[in-house]
């Protein structure tokens, strides 16, 4: 980490007590403003503004503890400190190769009037694009092992505000958004994020989870959030949609607690992004730089990558996860009756590597390879799975001789099927039987309830779960992508083995239920991707006609899948479909070959929630540059500068766009490309269909590029 200037400094240390409530601590960072004071009664209260604008209006803070015990008044100030950062550090991987962290920080140290041993410090931090808040519980007498019953932490909006939002549901983040102003939040209707049917009933009918975006009247954008989730359950928000008041409404355990805690104890981070420009939001670093350095010290072994897989065959029906159709029927020799159509086989699982290494393609994946499959889903037990037991028809050696052989990497597949204490128990096993075998990634999956039973998706004790879990990958050198966890919060800078997860409606949806709308990809940025990154498994090509069902189709065009790669980012990015339905576009998958999964720079060129997103990004260490543009069901026209290209230099722009006659429903697959050559100068006029995108290559010119005309 290279520092290029950190200045600290105390303003007030251990000040004596004074009048708290005409006497507000301030900070700020160009627009952005933040207020403390405590009101009459002691209470703990925030302000935030964005110029002369209130973003957060006076609000509450503080927690109840079990027993009744209040923590959120009667109390007094014992000091506060100012101090001010500058600093720069270099992500392991990226959208961007180095993030300046610049912010000015008060810490205010409270205790209660009544009980003078009970200790609370609040965290504050400004930054130029928002404020992160954390509370520290300092080590005590007073206070040592207590339960958490509730977080009072308030963010009293300035107004009816449009809102972009999903249920606030314990165990999934799996929903369609809802764009509505906050008066009209509530969780009708309350859908299971699974099969889209309408039987699901939320545990608050007003709670929403984060990332949380919002726009005012005005045009402010909004976002909020947490960031460095750790020992702690995840925040919702509960909505009084009648005073615009949102109150943290924390996932509880499955006895109704919230949170264990043994002091000293600091709580995640609670989140306020705001600017008045949508791409800032976007490029937004402040979560990141919310969370602790790298606690790997060596992470030369972490290598982002692009993976094809033995996935979308099954979820489409091709193909099975399971090995046999009835795990009660057996041969005479005691033996699984295969079924004719177990994806995860030696000869199928070649044809993939042959795919990858015939077009540069680094990982293969592979569900379904292990025992277990004919009888795990929904059945609530443990020791569903063997983590190192293939079945008969996947022959693991030959598979890992044969990758090697082709310069490509297998990548493991863990389901638990929810059996959290199972898989942590296995977890050493299996991973050195990764170790063995080569396999130098793992993709988790946490379908269904969670064992220990009664406890949630995302609550504290499964909080804690995937920290072990990518503890216990970093380990054994392997890099992990989580299906089904809790929605990220920038952990990735502290574990950057930790390279993507789910937690988010993805692409497989439009396998099943009723699929994503177009304008999804567009929505997603701004809300689930705020924490990291998503494996939202882009590049389905066959749009239409890949299920048994005709009436189900993939809501984009073909090449808003190719612009998916850059817009919804992933340092593990999959190309999601068949070979075989790549090898009828292979001009067009020329352009996932081409993608890179590591930045040196990011630039957000256009955006707006819900309805557009335009970015472009350089690749990591090279002199290319990758553009990406989405639209929602609507077409739309813009022109995109290149401005951002080295000076008096040639470059080849490879334009992949929708056809004049593309349209998400009618003709999805109808895409052109055309290449020019471009500068500094030029600005393309891009024409995105309905559900549509266009995706760019430019690189440096070369002598063989002569013939091309400049783009006009």
């Amino acid at each position: 980490m290279k520092k290029i200037f950190i200045c600290l400094f105390s303003l007030l240390i251990f000040s004596h007590v004074r009048a708290q409530n005409d006497q507000p601590i301030r900070a700020g960072m160009n627009r952005v403003k933040l207020e403390f004071m405590l009101d009459g009664e002691g209470k703990p209260v925030y302000a935030v503004y964005y110029g002369d604008k209130a973003v957060i209006k006076p609000s509450a803070m503080g927690f109840t503890l079990a027993n009744d015990s209040a923590f959120d008044k009667h109390f007094i100030l014992i000091s506060s400190e100012h101090s001010s950062v500058d600093e720069i550090w270099k992500p392991v991987w990226g959208e961007v190769s180095s993030i300046r962290n610049r912010y000015e920080q008060v810490i205010v140290h409270l205790k209660q009037k009544n009980s003078p041993n009970r200790l609370l410090n609040i965290i504050f931090r400004v930054f130029e694009d928002g404020v992160g808040f954390r509370y520290e519980f300092p080590k005590q007498p007073g206070l040592k092992y207590f339960v958490v019953s509730n977080e009072l932490t308030s963010f009293s909006l300035a107004g009816d505000h449009k809102t972009f939002w999903i249920p606030g549901d314990y165990d999934t983040n799996e929903y369609q958004y809802t764009t509505s102003k906050i008066s009209e939040i509530d969780n009708l209707p309350m859908v299971n994020a699974s099969t889209d049917i309408a039987v699901r009933v939320a545990p608050d009918r007003y709670a929403v989870q984060t990332p949380l975006m919002m726009k005012t009247a005005d045009g402010l954008y909004i976002n909020i959030h947490e960031a460095a989730l750790v020992n702690f359950p995840a925040m919702q928000l509960h909505v009084d949609n009648s005073t615009y008041k949102l109150t943290a409404n924390l996932v509880p355990d499955a006895v109704g607690n919230k949170a264990y805690v043994h002091a000293p104890f600091k709580t995640p981070w609670r989140t306020i992004i705001v600017s008045d420009k949508a791409t800032d939001i976007l490029a937004s670093k402040m979560i990141l730089n919310l969370n602790d350095p790298s606690k790997i010290q060596d992470p030369s072994w972490i290598k982002p990558m692009k993976f094809v897989g033995v996935w979308w065959e099954m979820q489409t029906g091709k193909s099975t996860w399971s090995y046999s159709n009835d795990p009660d029927t057996l041969s005479a020799d005691g033996k699984l009756i295969p079924n004719g159509t177990h994806g995860a086989n030696t000869a199928n699982v070649k044809k993939y590597i042959d795919f990858a290494s015939a077009n540069g393609i680094q990982g293969v994946l592979v569900e379904g390879w292990n025992v277990g499959w004919e009888d795990w889903f929904g059945n609530w037990k443990e020791n569903v799975f063997s983590f190192v037991t293939p079945y008969p028809d996947f022959d693991v050696k030959e598979l890992t001789t044969y990758a090697v052989s082709k310069g490509v990497h297998l990548i493991m597949h863990n389901e638990t099927s929810a059996s959290a204490t199972d898989y942590e128990r296995q977890m050493d096993t299996s991973y050195r039987f990764m170790n063995k075998y080569g396999y130098t990634s793992v993709k988790t999956g946490y379908v269904g309830k969670i064992i220990p039973r009664g406890e949630h998706h995302d609550g504290q004790w499964m909080v804690n779960h995937y920290i072990r879990v990518v503890q216990k990958t970093a380990d054994y050198h392997i890099m992990l992508d989580s299906h089904e966890p809790v929605r990220p919060t920038g952990l990735q800078r502290t574990y950057p083995n930790w390279m993507a997860c789910e937690s988010g409606r993805g692409n497989e949806y439009n396998a099943f239920g009723q699929g994503n709308k177009p304008e999804h990809e567009t929505i997603m940025p701004f809300t689930r991707l705020m924490g990291g990154p998503m494996d939202y498994t882009p590049g389905i090509f066959k749009i239409k006609n890949y299920t048994s069902d005709p009436d189900r189709q993939v809501h984009t065009t073909l090449v808003k899948q190719l612009a998916l790669y850059i817009t919804m980012y992933s340092p593990v990015e999959m190309a999601a479909d068949l070979p075989e339905n790549y090898e009828k576009h292979m001009d067009a998958f020329q352009f996932i070959k081409d993608v890179a999964t590591d930045w040196d720079d990011t630039k957000v060129l256009e955006a707006e929630p819900g309805d557009y997103i335009t970015i472009a990004r350089k690749a990591k260490g090279t002199s290319d540059w990758f553009i990406g543009a989405i639209t929602d069901e609507n077409n739309r026209n813009t022109s995109v500068s290149l401005s951002f290209l080295d000076k008096d230099k040639k470059y080849v722009a490879t334009i992949y766009a929708d056809a004049d006659d593309a349209d998400w429903k009618q003709n999805p697959e109808a895409y052109k490309i055309t290449k020019y050559l471009v500068n500094e100068g030029t600005k393309l006029n891009l024409k995105l269909a309905k559900g549509g995108g266009a995706a760019i290559s430019i690189k440096p010119a070369t002598a063989e590029d002569k013939g091309l005309k400049f783009y006009k």
